[in-house]
This record gives structure tokens, sequence and C-alpha cells, in this order.
């Protein structure tokens, strides 16, 4: 595989596609190998949709002078991301964490954007196929780039920060997520600090909360820029923090209050703003990009359905989110509150224990109406008078249609397999 070659053909396209039902005029198609089907067999649709160049790793699929046959088109996909990021030698920031991964990713995006040609991760396209793609939709305008890693076992943040090549780092926090995976959270520190070992390794810098001891811990050796509250050694000083619903930060005589639900959200919002003050982009630039941007997707979004007002946060779930999602929506000033709960995925083991945990976390609340759904929350069911389970979600929509929730306000929380934005349609 000559990947200068590949490389040279790229750069006379528009963009790179894996999925022809996304294909654009221009674009280099690679024909990637899935669990339930062959790219291969799409590359003749592709190049009619419009492909100038095709990659594929089986010699049956060939068409003409168009056609580059590699040895496996996974591995050429990201051989040839990892070499068009050193061609373009962008400072490129990295970001991973257990929760609030894409909205801080979001949040830094349109903070940088004030000043620089930036781009990032479109989604959550985070994987060992998404962070290739997101860094091959990097050109020769772009000043920034930000790029978004998940990761649901070890090796997986040191393998991509292999690809990308990071100048900076940020960890938004160590949680109770992808336990199937990494074992226990003792594991999921040491996945995401992959990262770390990768900014020590080679010089870079970490940005880094002073509030988190993991980080802090983690960071001793590294060069770091830092935010902490109340801290005047914090090279960001955030002052104050406030949230109902809606977070409102302090820093240096700035205020900038936000569309964003929960306290949750307030270190997001951070580190956002210290990244900012990093790249030296102006306070009033800061504060009118964070004050503009409202979360869609099903991240934390307030909406209102007759006399309801509903937090939708349906986007994923683990303990750790799940568990602050929860803490803060009790917190609210309504008096009428009722929580939609669906299971936790990728828990592993622990799932059982970790779905108890947040059925026990609850039984204090007495006056929230708690319904649960899935399996998981279901095998876990115990008699109480404001608690309802339901194994499947058509469980829960037969329920609904039967009782009319009126006046209220409601959190929807589940793993995004649980799709719990369709209660909408019910309530």
């Amino acid at each position: 595989m000559d990947i200068l070659h590949i490389h040279s053909l790229f750069l006379k396209c528009n963009s790179v596609s894996i999925d022809t039902r996304k294909i654009e005029p221009n674009s280099l198609f690679v024909a990637i190998k899935g669990e339930h089907f062959d790219a291969n067999t799409f590359v003749s649709e592709a190049l009619e949709k419009g492909a100038s160049y095709v990659i594929i790793d089986n010699e049956d699929y060939f068409v003409d002078q168009r056609t580059i046959l590699v040895e496996n088109s996974l591995i050429a996909l990201q051989e040839l991301a990892k070499f068009h990021r050193q061609y373009l030698k962008l400072p490129i920031i990295a970001l991973t964490g257990s929760n609030g991964k894409t909205t801080t990713k979001e949040l830094i995006y349109v903070v940088l954007s004030k000043k620089y040609n930036t781009k990032a991760t479109i989604g959550n396209l985070n994987n060992h196929i998404g962070v290739p793609l997101t860094l091959l939709s990097f050109n020769g305008e772009t000043e920034i780039g930000i790029v978004e890693m998940g990761a649901n076992h070890k090796k997986e943040i040191e393998f991509l920060c292999d690809l990308a090549k990071p100048d900076y780092g940020y960890i938004t926090n160590f949680g109770k997520a992808h336990l199937e995976g990494f074992g226990n959270v003792e594991g999921v520190i040491e996945a995401k600090s992959e990262m770390y070992h990768y900014l020590s390794e080679n010089d870079k810098l970490a940005f880094i909360n002073l509030e988190d001891r993991i980080q802090v811990e983690k960071t001793k050796t590294l060069k770091s820029y830092s935010f902490g509250i109340n801290k005047e050694y914090a090279n960001v000083n955030i002052t104050s923090i406030k949230a109902n619903p809606f977070v409102e930060i302090s820093y240096s005589n700035i205020v900038i209050s936000t569309h964003l639900i929960g306290l949750y959200n307030a270190n997001n919002i951070n580190g956002a703003i210290t990244i900012g003050k990093y790249f030296e982009v102006d306070d009033r630039d800061i504060k009118e990009s964070l004050e503009g941007y409202v979360p869609e997707n099903n991240r934390s979004q307030l909406l209102s359905k007759g006399t309801n007002q509903i937090i939708l946060d349906a986007y994923n779930a683990n303990p750790s989110s799940m568990t602050v999602a929860i803490e803060n929506f009790v917190q609210l000033d309504n008096s009428n509150k009722v929580m939609i709960l669906g299971d936790m995925f990728e828990l592993g083991q622990e799932s059982h224990q970790e779905h108890k945990l947040i059925v026990n976390l609850l039984l204090s609340q007495e006056n929230v109406i708690c319904y649960f759904i899935g399996k998981d929350f279901y095998a876990n069911k115990i008699e109480r008078n404001n608690f309802y389970f339901y194994e499947t979600f058509e469980a829960l929509s037969k329920h609904l249609l039967e009782t009319k929730i009126e006046n209220s306000s409601i959190l929807i929380k589940g793993s995004r397999g649980m799709a719990l934005e369709k209660t909408l349609d019910f309530l």
C-alpha cells in the first residue's frame, strides 16, 4: 500500500465516505467490512453516485483505474488519516472522558470558532473509524482541529492518540461507563489516562480540572493549563456556579448565562472557557458563543409539551451520568416531579448492582413518581407507591396512554439503545 499515492488521490477529492447512502460527488469511498455486510459489494454503486476513487480489499470487486486495491480497507483508512494529520501539521485538541464528551466538544468548538477556522468531530464519530474520518475532514484552511475519542476497552485511547497525535488533551471525567469492557472504575481510569501517557511522552499539554483529584494526581508531571473553583492559583479561576435549571458561570467579572441544564454541565462549560482563554479568545466572544449554544440531539434539552416541562437527556447514560442527572433534577424548585429512567448498557457483571443502586438512590424521594424501563431495572423491581417498573417500552407507552401526566417537570434519561425520546409521543 503506497500511502503517499493514496493521499495524493485523496487530496483531489472533496470528502471521504464509508456509506453509499451519504456519498458526495468527487469523494473517496472506502469499502469497510462490517459484522453483517461487506462494503466491497457497493463499490460500483459508489462510483455511479459520484465517487472519484474507491478503496477495496477484495479484488473480485475491482472496477477500473479508479479502484485502489489494498490488503485491508480499514487499516488503509487509518493509515491515510494518520498520514494526512502529519501532512497538515495543525494543532489538534483531543478530548475523552466518561461523561460530557460530545457536549464539551461542541462548546469548545463554538468558542474557538470565534477566532479560528475550527473543525471538530461530527456527532459522536469517536472510535477507530470515526476518528480517521474526522482527521480526513480537516484541510489546509483548518487552523485548529478538535478530535473526540471514545473507548470501551483498554488501549483504544492509546491507539487513537497514535492516529491523531494531539498537541493538547482534555479528559472530562472518570466515571462508571463501559464497565463491561473496562472491568471496573479503576479500569476506566487506566484506559482514559492513556491520553495523559501520550501527552507526557510527547511533551504536550493537558487541560485539567483542579476539582478532580484524579486529574490532578495523573497530571503532576505534565505541562498543564487549569481551571478551578475559587482557586486563585488556577489559570482560570471560576468564581461562581449556579443552576436553576440553567447553568450560570462567573469568572473575571464575566457572567455567562447558558442554555445548559444542571450542575453536571458546569465543568463542560468551564473546560470550554479554559481552552478558549488558553487560545486567547476574547472574553466577550467566549461569553457570546456559550450563551448562544443551545443543546440538541436529546442532550439535556429543555422542552415544553402541554402543561409539562421536560428535560430530555436520552442521548446516553451510565451510572455516573444517571446519578448526577437525578441529583440535579430532585433539587429543582418544582413541585410535581416525574422521572422516566431507562436501562444503562455495557455494564457487564456490574449491571444488576448498578441498576439496584439507582433504584435505592430514589427511595428517599417519596414525592417523585419514578418510571423504570428495561430488563435490568425490571430485575430490581420493588413494591412502592411512587415506583413503576416496565420490562419493555411498549408496556410503558400503554400506561402513559392510560395515565395523563400534567403540570409536571419530567426527566427522561437512559442509554441510547433505549431510545427514550419516543416517550415524547405519549406525554
